[in-house]
């Protein structure tokens, strides 16, 4: 579905235009032309291929989704594939797909499966003409700065949940099995992000060193810059990851020690119960000389002498901290 089609000229906004004036528009000098799509269908994105002349490998991409993200140059063109992590309001992640086309003086975008749109973007383009002068570079550049941006909310949301967790390790009467389940789950989460964040590293960091692509020349310190956020966003991540393996070996110790304690507790009821079954085994061999039988008191001491060594057993369990 066609969202937006805006012509502009030197930075600033001339008009709408609908798709039929695009080749008017891309023909006329300092002219830049931004499509915005949303959830097109494959024949929608031919369509716009052919507008623009858009390499048939890279349409390809656009119609089938689920890429990985990524940069390829096709002459003066830039295919360059980006994941949006958005909060799902669920302690989720919502991950949806841009596509961006970006030639000399066109800019053509495509989402899949987003839930936020970009038309901030478009309002800061507009508000900063000196910077959109410089043409698709700069769309390019403001698109790219917005996603990394909604990966920070994304990784605040993740370390939440992390402290959260941590409080609850600690937490008596907490379920060791959830504690176990949330912990990976948010293992899974931080790989997604890591997903996502890793390659538009790589691809970031191709549009400011080495040989920079023509429509990125003069934009080199914004995208040093969304390299730099980008960055950050995956030391987040690792740093994370290192917590998250910490508090798994936390918990996992603190369940041996949970076993230790009552494996002490049977021990230590195993041994009260000990002492006057031995006492009772012995009177109950029945030989025939056993001097006790014949005694009064040789019943009441008996039980008196369990009970007194019973007593000092649990004292000393007791002590120690078995009991």
């Amino acid at each position: 579905m066609l969202i937006n089609c805006v012509a502009y000229q030197n930075g600033i906004k001339l008009t709408d235009i609908s798709a039929d004036d695009i080749p008017y528009h891309l023909s006329l000098p300092d002219n830049l032309v931004w499509v915005a799509l949303r959830d097109p269908s494959p024949e929608e994105i031919n369509d716009f291929g052919e507008l623009f002349d858009l390499h048939p490998l890279a349409i390809e991409d656009a119609q089938h989704g689920h890429q990985r993200p990524k940069l390829e140059e096709f002459d003066d063109l830039l295919f360059l594939v980006m994941k949006t992590l958005e909060p799902d309001g669920n302690d989720g992640i919502h991950v949806g797909e841009v596509d961006l086309f970006v030639g000399r003086n066109f800019v053509l975008s495509i989402r899949n499966g987003t839930r936020k749109g970009f038309q901030n973007v478009r309002e800061r383009c507009e508000h900063e003409p000196h910077l959109l002068a410089y043409g698709s570079g700069f769309v390019l550049y403001a698109l790219m700065d917005t996603v990394v941006d909604r990966y920070l909310a994304v990784i605040h949301q993740l370390e939440d949940e992390l402290e959260q967790i941590e409080t609850r390790l600690f937490s008596k009467g907490s379920s060791t099995r959830s504690n176990i389940t949330d912990l990976y789950e948010l293992k899974r989460k931080l790989l997604t992000v890591s997903h996502a964040a890793s390659p538009l590293h790589e691809a970031a960091a191709r549009m400011y060193g080495g040989r920079v692509p023509r429509i990125c020349h003069n934009m080199q310190e914004y995208f040093r810059d969304v390299d730099d956020h980008l960055a950050r966003i995956i030391h987040a991540v690792e740093s994370q990851r290192d917590m998250l393996t910490t508090a798994l070996q936390v918990n996992l110790a603190m369940i041996s020690l949970d076993d230790s304690s009552i494996s002490k507790k049977l021990a230590a009821y195993a041994a009260l119960f000990a002492v006057p079954t031995m006492i009772a085994g012995i009177y109950g061999m029945n030989f025939q000389h056993m001097p006790e039988l014949n005694s009064i008191w040789g019943y009441p001491i008996a039980l008196s002498t369990m009970l007194l060594l019973d007593v000092l057993i649990w004292r000393h369990f007791k002590k120690s901290g078995w009991l």
